[in-house]
């Protein structure tokens, strides 16, 4: 008997590879996958198309003897499952991640052939039609970048994979990393072919050890498919600013990561000055399946208005069923939070979910009806980022989050921009002195010489006036998202849940909570 059980780092977390050594002891075939991408199921066990989860020691024998009360059915008819439109993660759960004779027998280097066969001008006109946008959060047109670099010349270039995955509550990245590597390397190859480049860098956080072994070994296999072109893993040390693209090229080049001020793009100079194409992972693995015949077009039909082709979201936090979930573009935070992930673990109310990462905005259940969409996040003040989306109950004290987001930023500024660098630390002041009831004045302001200094502090609503003007200055005058993505946070909690700012309000939990 065939035992299918996955070696995603989640799955190995939970226990996946004790679950394997036991059935391999009772003398069973144990293959190790790719993730479903059901996380509250882990570990979960494949056995003949049947689920079974979440397994542990103790569910062995009854697994095997079919009396197991962990039995889920047919995992492809699964609703968390069936009800995807899944692309760039069509084979999560289906293939072994370093068998290229998998990868071979579900399509796999059919994109990078096609491309070679019509040339490189033509496969930037293809990934133009399709609308594919960047995933990593700015939503660029690819085919634009794309074709930005191939028309520069130069005698050499570079494809640049940013897997410098950061964002609370994302994993797609190292899900297609651990789960279908040729994927994403198929599609650094494909762009190679298209604007001229030879050689390419996937750029990884430290912090994805399984990934970075996978990568490696993958890269191995392939090295004379993908030739003439040629790949690299290079880690990084985990600095959020570095998922920034030229924070992320000056770390390559063994600098500090900083950011670049634009222009000169990246496409133009880039890497060691040359044009070079940064893209995010979910972006590049999605190229091999716009490249097979049709692709393309099949890409632009499905989403909605300039948000084409599907999304790999991830649901986390508070969430009942959290994990992977892709589909197309259009669907609703209604749709996602309570009819695909069953709403909070706690079993209390949704009071916000957050979209985008640690940066992005909160949003309020009154607003759990607009589509996921870049331009309608946008007109809402918010972003889709990477396609996280973190949950929050009730329970959670929505200044603290705010103080959280300037506490984030200051930690992880690169400290180049002055809005950055002092901006998050004076706004971590500015939250402190709001929920302390406003700033009573000091000694300099209160001596006689002091004529035109205001002697009785400020309340806490000057002080919010002081917070959404600092947050205007980050938000325009930040080098780079990081400080001009911070006030999303800040802002849309100060908008929605004002009471939570107020004094005394951290100290208050919902009746019946816990905390």
């Amino acid at each position: 008997m065939i035992v299918r059980i996955s070696d995603d780092a989640l799955a190995r977390a939970l226990g996946a590879d004790e679950l394997a050594a036991a059935f391999d002891r009772k003398g069973h075939e144990v293959q190790r996958t790719s993730s479903w991408g059901m996380h509250w199921l882990e570990p979960l066990v494949e056995i003949d198309g049947m689920g079974f989860g979440p397994a542990t020691l103790a569910d062995v024998d009854a697994i095997l003897d079919g009396s197991s009360d962990k039995a889920i059915g047919e995992i492809v008819e699964h609703p968390f499952i069936a009800r995807q439109q899944r692309l760039t993660f069509a084979r999560a759960g289906k293939t072994r991640p370093t068998s290229l004779e998998d990868y071979e027998a579900t399509g796999g280097w059919i994109g990078l052939r096609r491309a070679r066969q019509i040339g490189g001008a033509a496969v930037v006109e293809e990934v133009l039609a399709s609308g594919l946008r960047g995933r990593g959060g700015a939503g660029f047109p690819t085919g634009i970048k794309w074709k930005t670099v191939a028309n520069t010349p130069a005698e050499q270039k570079y494809i640049v994979c940013n897997a410098d995955e950061g964002d609370s509550g994302t994993f797609a990245d190292r899900m297609v990393m651990e789960g279908d590597p040729f994927a994403l390397i198929e599609g650094m190859a494909i762009a190679g072919e298209a604007v001229g480049a030879t050689q390419g860098y996937i750029y990884v956080r430290s912090e994805y050890p399984d990934a970075i072994r996978k990568l490696d070994e993958a890269l191995r296999l392939c090295a004379s498919i993908i030739a003439p072109f040629r790949c690299e893993v290079r880690v990084g040390a985990g600095a959020y600013v570095c998922g920034e693209e030229t924070s992320l090229l000056n770390s390559l080049e063994g600098k500090r990561g900083e950011v670049r001020a634009k222009p000169p793009l990246p496409a133009i100079e880039g890497l060691f000055g040359k044009p070079t194409v940064v893209n995010n992972v979910l972006t590049l693995a999605a190229v091999p399946h716009i490249l097979t015949e049709g692709g393309a077009s099949l890409y632009d039909t499905l989403g909605v208005a300039r948000s084409k082709g599907t999304m790999p979201i991830q649901l986390a936090g508070n969430i009942k069923h959290g994990g992977l979930f892709e589909t197309a573009f259009g669907i609703t935070l209604r749709e996602l939070v309570y009819d695909i992930g069953g709403g909070t673990q706690s079993g209390r109310p949704v009071k916000a979910v957050q979209v985008g990462g640690p940066l992005g905005a909160y949003i309020h259940p009154d607003q759990f009806d607009i589509r996921f969409d870049y331009e309608e996040y946008t007109e809402a003040d918010a972003l889709i980022g990477h396609g996280g989306i973190t949950v929050f109950d009730d329970t959670a004290d929505m200044g603290a989050m705010a103080r959280f987001a300037m506490e984030f930023c200051a930690a992880e500024s690169c400290g180049k921009c002055t809005p950055c660098r002092i901006g998050a630390v004076r706004g971590v002041e500015l939250i402190d002195r709001i929920r302390a009831g406003g700033r009573p004045a000091d000694a300099v302001e209160l001596m006689p010489v002091m004529h035109n200094a205001p002697k009785t502090g400020r309340l806490p609503e000057q002080e919010i006036g002081l917070l959404t003007d600092l947050c205007e200055t980050m938000k325009f005058g930040s080098l780079c998202a990081l400080g001009g993505f911070t006030p999303y946070p800040v802002m849309s909690a100060l908008r929605h849940w004002p009471e939570d700012f107020m004094p005394g309000e951290a100290a208050k939990v919902p009746e019946g909570s816990e905390a």
